[in-house]
């Protein structure tokens, strides 16, 4: 796992995610892992806002269900084609975030947690009950798949897989851009302290709502993604379940990291279609697992590794430096031997 962190684990990745169509045995397991895709999206985008900027988001399953409808609504009623919808769900979601924001990221810690809770809510009862714009507990139904680009069709289960595959390492990049730039540091520091953060002469709100946005703007996009692979919305995608499922992947992966929100994303699904076979009961074995994990891994996977690895570095530097750090008792020892040699 050392090189994970570095280029070449990165590009590990990328390979395996490439050559898994060849791998999975049939299309579901494409379906499986095209779906965890789609949400890791989605938690890539809200570990920005609650791993590093440290604001807890409990409404991000509703900004993906707004991304969702947005493609949904625009292509089945109105016939947009789908890649303009599809740009317009993370537009819409942005804008949607921005009023959000606003009014939300004037609380803070737990006050703006629960405020999320409320707004999430409030979407899915949008959803449900506006009949006329989002066809309420029936849903949308029929709505088309992704369109050609070129030759380039998306009519496979393996085309979809690599469509959605190429928006989540289109995202990872970005993400690694933003976490690594002054911008993702000024978030950093808004975590770590809002007060010195401000004293530095930092904007808090500017800097909270353009985190949120971005935040957001991912959820959109997975919103719009899952619609086109999915070909059918109900208002349970704004449920806040899904909004809580996002959360234990950054846990179990590492909040605040970059590779544990992906790590959990495709790592847990996986793990719960593996435990099938209990059906109802799977929970009762999966429940102790995650417990465990808080328990003895409470930065996640990732998080746990990387602090091991810092230690362990700061561990080997010691004795490294140790040589240079007397360097009295060297040169007393020194005159003690020139004296014996005098001698």
């Amino acid at each position: 796992m050392r090189y994970l962190t570095g280029k070449p684990g990165w590009l590990l990745l990328l390979a395996l995610g490439l050559a898994f169509p060849f791998l999975a045995k049939n299309d579901y397991h494409l379906t499986v892992m095209s779906t965890a895709y789609i949400f890791a999206i989605a938690t890539v985008g809200l570990n920005l806002i609650t791993g590093y900027t440290g604001q807890f988001n409990l409404a991000h399953s509703g900004f993906m269900a707004v991304g969702a409808y947005t493609v949904g609504i625009l292509t089945v009623d109105y016939q947009v084609p789908f890649w303009i919808a599809f740009a317009l769900s993370g537009v819409t979601a942005t804008v949607l975030g921005f009023f959000v924001g606003l009014v939300s990221l004037r609380l803070k810690g737990h006050y703006f947690s629960i405020f999320t809770l409320c707004v999430g809510y409030i979407m899915y009862l949008v959803i449900e009950k506006w009949e006329s714009l989002t066809h309420g507990t029936v849903g949308i139904i029929g709505i088309p798949a992704p369109s050609a680009i070129g030759p380039i069709t998306f009519d496979s289960p393996r085309a979809l897989y690599y469509l959605v595959f190429f928006f989540l390492a289109l995202g990872m990049f970005v993400m690694h851009r933003i976490v690594n730039s002054l911008l993702g540091r000024t978030f950093v520091a808004i975590r770590n302290g809002e007060a010195l953060a401000e004293s530095l002469g930092i904007p808090l709100m500017r800097n909270k709502l353009l985190a949120f946005m971005l935040s957001v703007f991912y959820a959109g996009l997975a919103g719009g993604l899952y619609a086109g692979f999915v070909r059918f919305l109900g208002p349970g995608l704004a449920g806040v379940d899904h909004s809580f499922d996002m959360t234990m992947y950054m846990l179990v992966g590492g909040l605040g990291t970059l590779l544990g929100p992906l790590l959990g994303a495709l790592a847990v699904p996986w793990l719960t279609q593996y435990l099938q076979f209990l059906q109802e009961y799977r929970f009762v074995v999966f429940g102790p697992i995650l417990v465990a994990l808080v328990i003895f891994l409470p930065h996640g996977i990732v998080g746990t590794w990387l602090g091991w690895r810092a230690r362990r570095d700061a561990a080997k530097a010691v004795p490294a430096a140790r040589p240079h750090a007397d360097p009295l008792r060297q040169t007393g020892e020194g005159v003690e031997a020139t004296g014996a040699g005098r001698a």
